[in-house]
């Protein structure tokens, strides 16, 4: 048995005669069709089993995993040639679930509930399994990245918060208020600076979120519920993970000052062949 991309076969997109003759039969799989399907195969495959403690992980957490893959298969700037496996959320649910129990074991937490803020420190291992067109890797990984995740949080954000009104919790910001919201930091501390803002402990209710929960969850619940807000542009995030108002006005993108962009896609298609010729 073997398996591998059809444009990795060769430098042809084909299967070289000889191996293909020993080749008893062929199966062409494809990506996961919907969201519910690609899920299942990630909670089957990823490690997430511990054996000092299991993680809680929320279920809006495992869509907005998911929603990350759909999404970069879907962006313009992400090679479709190379594609985007199911290895892309696998190895993102670990890295979270990972970063959530190093916080749990620091701080003595009885629960390892992963939350948005986990997601973005598994971005590098995101990065690493996406091959980027000419577009994108001009715009950088990151950025692209980055972009990827918003949409993905607000595509999940609506379908638990479509008719949910938020203006209480913009008008707190609106007033003066920002939190910031650590990875690093416990639940519970964390919690207390989110008890402040007003009116978003009551619009939780979505996510199944009750008054006896612990810290742990509801910190993510609340946390996810911001994201959502500034993916939307609602109120804004600053890379230190400050919430806080939203900037009125609408932003100019700097410029892109480039001397010969003829010469630099030559060069772009150079790399990818000598990273194909490498592989």
């Amino acid at each position: 048995m073997f398996s591998a991309n059809p444009e990795d076969y060769t430098a042809r997109g084909k299967i070289v005669t000889p191996l293909k003759d020993r080749i008893g039969s062929e199966v062409r799989t494809h990506y996961p069709e919907t969201l519910e399907e690609g899920i299942a195969i990630t909670a089957q495959e990823a490690w997430t089993e511990r054996e000092q403690s299991d993680a809680v992980i929320p279920q809006y957490l495992r869509e907005l995993i998911e929603q990350v893959a759909f999404t970069a298969r879907e962006d313009k700037k992400v090679d479709k040639r190379s594609g985007v496996s199911q290895r892309l959320p696998i190895a993102t649910l670990e890295l979270a679930v990972s970063n959530a129990e190093r916080r749990a074991l620091i701080h003595g937490e009885k629960q390892v509930v992963p939350r948005v803020g986990d997601l973005y420190t598994a971005l590098p291992g995101i990065t690493g399994k996406l091959e980027l067109e000419y577009e994108g890797e001009m715009k950088g990984a990151d950025t692209v990245v980055r972009d990827i995740v918003r949409t993905a949080i607000g595509k999940v954000f609506d379908r638990y918060f479509a008719d949910v009104n938020t203006q209480q919790i913009e008008q707190w910001f609106n007033l003066g208020g920002s939190v910031k919201i650590s990875d690093a930091q416990a639940a519970k501390a964390t919690l207390e600076e989110l008890k402040q803002i007003q009116g978003l402990m009551e619009k939780l209710a979505p996510l199944g979120i009750k008054a006896s929960d612990g810290p742990e969850s509801v910190t993510a619940a609340a946390e996810f519920l911001l994201e959502g807000m500034c993916a939307h542009r609602r109120i804004s995030r600053n890379e230190e993970r400050t919430f806080s108002a939203q900037k009125k006005g609408p932003e100019r993108p700097e410029r892109m000052e480039r001397a010969d962009p003829e010469r630099e896609y030559e060069q772009w298609q150079t790399r990818r062949t000598r990273r194909g010729s490498f592989n």
